[in-house]
């Protein structure tokens, strides 16, 4: 039996920026992925979000994304929200279709040397005090330290482990294809009283259209004789469509896992939450939890912090999604076309417009306002580190080109030697530097400038100082374990 560190059900965009994350951490993992190829039928999501460029750019990888996109400075809540006087180097929405994410992610974890066992699939395990015997669906097996489901909205992780997928059933299904036509057909988006439809050109000169269907529907495999009744009733023509890539359907079935984590298994991505697409939310929810995640573990598997610090997974990212859903839920319920819905919008919309509102909501969907709750005291503890310009003794450095390595990094602006993590040294790295401009976070504005920050793997401030040490041992100890002896 073949035995890692770590297996990984999935290969999409959560499991492999999760095994990206553990083999920069020096962890064997391996993926297990059903396609034969990274190759992925149709476009699927459209684009990355602020905050998962930012994860990105702290892996020194953000540019291979940002080369093939094209740049939108606004998110959608209802109406578009313009970001760009956000303070971030990515202050816009990539649009960048699913497969080419996909396809420059898995370049990046064929660098990193992860193994990948392709056609093939979990279909069940066994786990114990320590260690969890995998079975896969060609009959073979591998034994792994832990398990991480990465395997979509049907997990077939999270069914094995019993965890509960707890939320809505859908009330509105939608019909998705990527085809050609026969005759120009009608470009853009439009209206009926059953809601929003839209045909949309791809860079390939192909078509993505959008349908909503009259009536709720299950099963997502429909045929061309069903997309083709349903677009008549739309557009009073099917356009003579043909030769489809893709069909499918979506429904606005919203779901979480009660629990992300069972002992040795862990749940993230899809197979952790389910939710309608309005927003663009889910690919990024999926990258940014596999970045919580995976230097948690790592340390875990090393030795260097204690299993509970795998909770922090769940306590940190859980709220994350739960919030998304709600966004997403409120979204479908704003896109119903009755009069008192569109009264609804209508007074929704003019708060949007407004400033405040508009950050608020625009802060909430590109996820740079995300803020874990790691205690009372400074704005920044809990928030994503912004990406300074800092001033050291070797130069210029950007903080996020300080993380390319997912290591902890300690930040002094005051004197040097003011703070000292030296018992940790092995494992966080320490810079002395200075910042000449001010301090500000998305949505919060000016914050008040530190004399110390602690950052930990995936970008987030866990420990803010004013000068001196108080506080600084135990934030260590809590995230970066006991120091090596000796």
């Amino acid at each position: 039996m073949i035995g890692h560190a770590v297996v990984i059900a999935g290969g999409g965009p959560t499991g492999l920026m999760l095994a990206g994350e553990l083999a920069l951490a020096g962890i064997d993992v391996a993926i297990v992925e059903k396609r034969a190829s990274q190759t992925l039928t149709g476009s699927r999501a459209a684009g990355l979000h602020a905050r998962s460029l930012e994860v990105l750019d702290q892996r020194g990888i953000a540019d291979r994304f940002v080369s093939e996109g094209t740049k939108h400075p606004v998110v959608h809540f209802h109406i578009p929200l313009d970001i760009s006087d956000f303070p971030t180097r990515h202050n816009y929405v990539l649009g960048l279709w699913q497969r080419h994410s996909e396809r420059i992610l898995a370049g990046w974890v064929e660098e990193l040397g992860v193994s990948i066992y392709r056609e093939h699939e979990v279909s069940g395990f066994e786990q114990d005090d320590g260690c969890v015997r995998i079975r896969l669906s060609d009959g073979h097996s591998l034994r792994a330290q832990y398990l991480v489901g990465c395997d979509g909205g049907r997990s077939a992780v999270r069914k094995a482990a019993g965890i509960e997928f707890a939320g809505w059933d859908a009330t509105t299904s939608w019909l998705l294809a990527e085809a050609e036509f026969a005759e120009e057909p009608a470009w853009g988006m439009r209206y009926d009283e059953h809601g929003l439809h839209g045909i949309g050109k791809l860079e390939d000169g192909r078509a993505r259209i959008v349908l909503t269907e009259a009536q709720l529907k299950a099963g997502d495999e429909p045929d061309l004789d069903e997309f083709r009744e349903t677009m008549t009733s739309v557009f009073g023509t099917d356009y003579g469509i043909r030769n489809p890539t893709w069909i499918s359907r979506f429904t606005d079935a919203t779901r979480q896992a009660v629990a992300y984590r069972d002992r040795r298994v862990l749940l993230a991505g899809d197979a952790a939450h389910v939710h309608p697409p309005m927003g663009g939310q889910g690919l990024n929810l999926g990258v940014q939890d596999a970045v919580n995640l995976g230097w948690k573990l790592a340390q875990v598997i090393k030795g260097i912090s204690p299993d509970s610090l795998l909770d922090t997974y769940q306590s940190e990212r859980h709220p994350v999604a739960a919030r998304a859903m709600r966004n997403t839920m409120a979204h479908v319920a704003l896109r119903r076309r009755d009069e008192r819905t569109l009264a609804l919008g209508d007074y929704l919309s003019e708060f949007l417009r407004m400033e405040g509102p508009r950050k608020r909501m625009a802060g909430e969907i590109s996820a740079l306002d995300v803020h874990y709750a790691l205690g009372d005291g400074h704005p920044l503890l809990g928030r994503r580190m912004p990406d300074l310009d800092l001033i050291t003794a070797e130069g210029p450095l950007r903080v996020y080109s300080l993380l390319h390595d997912a290591r902890p990094l300690l930040i002094r602006f005051g004197e040097p030697g003011s703070v000292d993590a030296a018992p940790w040294a092995d494992r966080v790295k320490q810079v002395e530097a200075r910042y000449e401009g001010a301090w500000e976070l998305p949505v919060l504005g000016a914050v008040e400038a530190p004399r110390a920050v602690l950052v930990r793997p995936d970008g987030h401030v866990a420990w803010v100082g004013d000068g001196d040490e108080e506080g600084l041992v135990e934030a260590l100890g809590l995230w970066f374990g006991t120091p090596a002896q000796g």
